[in-house]
């Protein structure tokens, strides 16, 4: 480390340059691009910083993609997770049924109330509510608020992070149960 920081542009770049790559982080590079210039040297000093910055720059960017898409990936194990609490009274899937609560399958874009085969509350087949996502976050939050009379009873979930995932698992599956495509 020590060698490198005493480094000028000219003399010892082979070596700067060859283990910056192994273990000095990029910022150093540009600290002895930028602090050991002197008056005299030639622009190749300045377009080698630019060209570190812009790596720099190429490389958070990159990373940022990487982990985001990770991030989405979490977030449906996280619904996933979470539609637990679900899963006493709702089913999702290509098997999905009836079971005290209608089945989840394409339930955003759906109308309320109009599962084939289910016994709705008459508060619920008549609320007009399509479901979309602002909708859906409000009733999950508290649905005897949002739909007062309905027969389902649950205490809601409060956390938004969690009503996200929730939401980001159920979108995974078509009307028809089936896994949509990403």
């Amino acid at each position: 480390m020590r060698r490198i920081a005493q480094a000028k542009i000219g003399e010892d770049y082979e070596f700067a340059r060859g283990h910056c790559r192994r273990c000095v982080p990029v910022i150093d590079l540009r600290y002895i691009a930028t602090d050991q210039i002197d008056a005299a040297s030639s622009g190749a000093a300045f377009k080698w910083t630019y060209a570190m910055n812009f790596r720099s720059l190429a490389f958070a960017v990159s990373a940022l993609a990487v982990l985001s898409s990770h991030a989405r990936a979490q977030d449906v194990d996280a619904g996933k997770l979470s539609f637990n609490k679900c899963r006493p009274c709702h089913q999702i899937g290509e098997n999905a049924r009836n079971l005290v609560g209608p089945e989840l399958n394409g339930v955003i874009g759906r109308k309320a109330g109009s599962v084939e085969g289910f016994n709705y509350s008459e508060a619920n087949k008549e609320s007009g509510i399509t479901w979309d996502e602002a909708t859906f976050k409000e009733y999950i939050a508290n649905p005897r608020a949002k739909v007062p009379g309905t027969k389902m009873a649950f205490a809601g979930i409060k956390n938004e992070k969690e009503v996200n995932n929730l939401l980001a698992y159920l979108k995974t599956f078509g009307p028809d149960g089936k896994a949509k495509q990403p």
